[in-house]
């Protein structure tokens, strides 16, 4: 998954992408692959070393997301279930933020720190997605930030 994000950046880079921020992406409409970073100011108020997403012309990358509590460095209560709504709809607030939609989810891929918990995510998954299925893959992994047992991350369109 890395390899293609860093391949879409490349070749996006060799077709005259211009990289910049939020704040400056007024200045640089002439550029139609220009890669704005999006939401620094946000995660820089957690103290956190990435944006909330990236846009890439029509393409939206988000940060992985986890089950917190808006504006909360904490966690939802509930176990693997609450946490994937939440997931869910943090992802969802950032992609409406952006200028996206549930139904222009292109990817994801999920990240639990329990693979056993897949069948039980999938639920949440499943309801908070509705009828849009897009691509994805799933993963156990050893931990996750503030001990998370799952963690998103999606590419959309705009």
């Amino acid at each position: 998954m890395i390899k293609l994000i860093w391949l879409c950046i490349v070749i996006v880079f060799f077709n005259g992408c211009v990289v910049v921020n939020e704040t400056q992406s007024a200045n640089t409409n002439k550029h139609k692959n220009k890669l704005v970073v999006l939401g620094v100011e946000k995660t820089k108020q957690h103290n956190l070393p990435f944006s909330e997403a990236v846009a890439v012309g029509d393409l939206l990358f988000l940060s992985g997301q986890i089950g917190t509590v808006p504006g909360q460095m904490k966690l939802v209560a509930g176990g693997i279930q609450a946490q994937t709504q939440q997931t869910m709809l943090n992802i969802f607030t950032v992609l409406e933020k952006y200028g996206s939609n549930t139904n222009k989810i292109i990817k994801c891929t999920v990240f639990l720190d329990d693979i056993s918990d897949w069948s039980q995510m999938n639920v949440a998954y499943l309801d908070a997605l509705g009828t849009h299925r897009p691509a994805r893959s799933a993963l156990g992994v050893d931990g996750l930030a503030l001990d998370a047992k799952v963690e998103i991350e999606c590419i959309a369109t705009r």
